[in-house]
């Protein structure tokens, strides 16, 4: 789990082709000494999972799944990115809860600035528009953001200077494609209403609509 807090950017600086998933070197400023091979990090909102450890270097082994489904697939060296290790169960969560299992992709609309802060409007399909809500929070490429304003297939967020300066956000331009992670609980909501007005709701609205009908006799 992580927090949607990132921690710093990493820079990309070899790619290897393995069949048809691929292996990710970046550098970065996270304490290497700290991380171990298997601990899970979230780079731009995907959890993956550490495979080599060097003095200066990270290393990760992507699946082509994930290369189809997240931005990933489209890096290339000297790209940055967003990076956050696991959560321990002693930390503050200062965003909210993040899996690091992208739900889709999105793309940046627009960037308006206001004051010091700035105005980011996503493009996203409507199967991913349909569990944002406003003052509900989302994952953009492993960032926690707060919805501001929501269409069907579009949202807005205001992006602090420090959120802006601390991650990729500082080098985004419309076109430029995201990750996007729902918040879980509005999944979690969908499938349990689903499965109760397929069941014992469903039941219930059946007596219903029969004693209304055995009233109008």
């Amino acid at each position: 789990m992580f927090s949607g807090i990132i921690e710093t950017t990493g820079t990309i600086t070899t790619i290897e082709q393995i069949n048809e998933g691929a292996r990710l070197f970046f550098t970065s400023q996270l304490p290497l000494a700290e991380i171990s091979i298997g601990e899970s990090i979230c780079v731009n909102g995907t959890c993956l999972t550490v495979t080599v450890v060097g003095d200066m270097t990270l290393s990760f082994d992507v699946s082509a799944e994930s290369l189809r489904r997240t931005n990933l697939g489209d890096l290339k060296p000297g790209d940055l990115v967003n990076l956050e290790r696991s959560l321990r169960v002693s930390d503050r969560l200062s965003g909210h809860v993040v899996s690091g299992h992208v739900d889709g992709v999105g793309a940046v609309k627009s960037i308006q600035p206001e004051g010091d802060a700035y105005l980011y409007t996503f493009t996203v399909p409507s199967e991913l528009g349909r569990y944002l809500i406003e003052k509900g929070s989302v994952a953009v490429d492993g960032i926690s953001l707060t919805v501001f304003h929501c269409k069907p297939t579009e949202f807005t967020c205001a992006i602090i200077p420090h959120t802006h300066q601390v991650t990729t956000l500082c080098v985004r331009k419309p076109g430029d494609k995201v990750n996007i992670e729902n918040d879980m609980q509005g999944k979690y909501i969908e499938k349990f209403m689903q499965e109760a007005l397929a069941g014992p709701l469903q039941e219930l609205r059946n007596e219903i609509v029969a004693l209304r009908q055995q009233m109008q006799k």
